[in-house]
């Protein structure tokens, strides 16, 4: 079995981690989990973390086919647009994007937002493999943070998106709509059913007390044997209570409203308006009366 290159990005603004993951004798690769930097308060967008990992694919002499998203993130905005024109791959995610489309289109009014999911190029089930170069890359529906999320085995290597984090930080959260921490706690047991030795690489690190560095490797033994959250012995029932409690008290992801709008397009903003600015929405509730006006 051939093992991936792997090269990793961090981005320390919104905590995310992303791969270029190359076949060694192909030289064929793709990106997993691309970060667009945003500027909130400006509301401006750039891609030096894309054209990051644009270089380093031109340094290693690898040509990006696949753009790979393990979900549609709340806590930064997508590259792959960016990566796709220049480079020609294609946007790839979970099939399950369909429920989350679904469930966020009212939210948001985004009454041209299609929910069939056609604004990826691929729609991956559980299951489902497709090639990099000579690697076989194998998906897994892991669903529990939302109900889309997927990991991508390659390998000896798996790409596990929110599901988990480093064992001394724990778990995702499964409070945001379409979650549920009964199906993450499923979703974990079966990524940590794989062999000991099989790596595992995640999307976000936030250094937990007592570390110093970033980190986002680790290995199923590590999780089983150290997770906080999810090691060996650690019922469901237990599980879920942890999670839930702990989601009570958790903040909304600063990036959260422009990130999901922009995510469940692909990573595409809405069309621009004639002065050559796209528009996002931020959904108001008064709880007042007069707050609205009246």
């Amino acid at each position: 079995m051939t093992n991936p290159r792997i090269r990793a990005f961090f981005d320390e603004p919104t905590n995310t981690v992303s791969y270029l993951v190359w076949d060694p004798d192909t030289a064929k690769g793709a990106v997993i989990d691309p970060v667009l930097d945003f500027d909130l308060a400006s509301g401006e967008a750039d891609v030096r973390s894309a054209e990051a990992i644009l270089a380093a694919a031109e340094e290693e002499g690898v040509t990006i086919e696949r753009v790979l998203e393990t979900h549609a993130h709340a806590d930064h905005l997508s590259a792959a647009p960016f990566i796709k024109a220049k480079t020609g791959a294609r946007i790839g995610i979970g099939a399950h994007i369909r429920d989350v489309q679904k469930i966020f289109r009212p939210v948001f009014g985004m009454d041209d937002l299609k929910t069939d999911g056609s604004d990826f190029d691929d729609l991956f089930a559980d299951g489902e493999s497709f090639a990099i170069g000579s690697l076989t890359v194998e998906v897994l529906h892991v669903p529990g943070h939302t109900p889309a999320d997927i990991a991508y085995k390659i390998g000896d290597a798996v790409f596990v998106g929110d599901t988990l984090f480093m064992p001394d930080f724990g778990t995702a959260r499964a409070d945001f709509p379409g979650g549920d921490a009964h199906q993450l706690y499923h979703s974990i047991r079966r990524l940590l059913a794989l062999p000991e030795d099989t790596r595992l690489f995640m999307c976000h690190d936030y250094k937990a007390p007592g570390r110093d560095d970033y980190a986002w490797e680790t290995t199923v033994g590590e999780q089983k044997r150290s997770s906080v959250h999810v090691h060996d012995g650690v019922s469901e029932d237990e599980f879920v209570a942890m999670r839930e409690a702990r989601d009570s008290d958790l903040a909304v992801p600063r990036l959260l409203l422009p990130s999901v709008q922009v995510n469940i397009r692909a990573g595409r903003f809405p069309e621009a308006q004639d002065n050559g600015v796209a528009y996002l929405r931020i959904p108001v509730k008064p709880v007042r009366h007069g707050v609205d006006g009246g």
